[in-house]
């Protein structure tokens, strides 16, 4: 018979009190921030005892770089790892971002806890360098003369544009990648960005959903 614990309320919960404490924390945090949500209150959504949220995440800063961690581990690899795509189009690609994207729970995350040291910003840090590297090995592939500096680029202007989109409640993600779209095709030279078997790093192409 499996292992049962008794909720806030006195319910009968059965195994994945983990799971439930993970997805009220990817509710609240996002909907009404880190610093103004306390473990007693994600106790009662997930519907267990703060003692077995405790159990299962030592403090709340745990929880909270696991929230982070949940995000994207493998680092957007529905862009990335496309084998459908060109280099340059898997660089566009990092812009296809629906209009209601919240902001980037790293970047908030990072502003909220307003200390570099914290477990979860050190883990933010660590994933925006991931993603600036991820730009930078696919510019490289794409044959840019210096993928470092676009591959830090793109990744500035994609955060730039989460931010935005944020602040005005409207949409910037298509203008980043009109931009994009320039700083790419300066920093790869014409005989590197006509593809042998793919004319549409060159010939009106639209950017393709990740």
């Amino acid at each position: 018979m499996p292992e049962l614990e008794r909720g806030p309320l006195g319910q009968r919960r059965g195994r994945g009190a983990r799971e439930r404490i993970i997805s009220a924390s990817q509710e609240l945090f996002r909907d009404q921030g880190i610093n103004r949500t306390g473990m007693d209150q994600l106790s009662a959504v997930a519907q267990v005892s703060k003692r077995t949220a405790y159990q299962h995440f030592s403090s709340k800063d745990e929880l909270v770089t696991e929230y982070l961690r949940r995000f994207d581990p493998d680092v957007m690899p529905g862009v990335f790892d496309r084998t459908d795509l060109t280099p340059r189009e898997r660089l566009l690609a990092a812009f296809e971002m629906p209009a209601s994207t919240p902001l980037c729970p790293y970047i908030g995350a990072a502003v909220e806890l307003h200390d570099p040291q914290h477990p979860a910003s050190q883990y933010a840090r660590d994933y925006k360098t991931a993603i600036a590297a991820r730009l930078t090995d696919t510019a490289r592939e794409a044959g840019a003369t210096d993928p470092e500096q676009l591959g830090e680029q793109l990744a500035l202007l994609i955060d730039g544009a989460s931010v935005r989109t944020q602040v005005l409640s409207s949409e910037s993600f298509s203008t980043a990648a009109a931009i994009a779209a320039v700083l790419i095709d300066n920093a790869i030279p014409a005989s590197s960005a006509r593809q042998p078997s793919d004319d549409r790093a060159t010939t009106g192409w639209a950017p393709v959903p990740a």
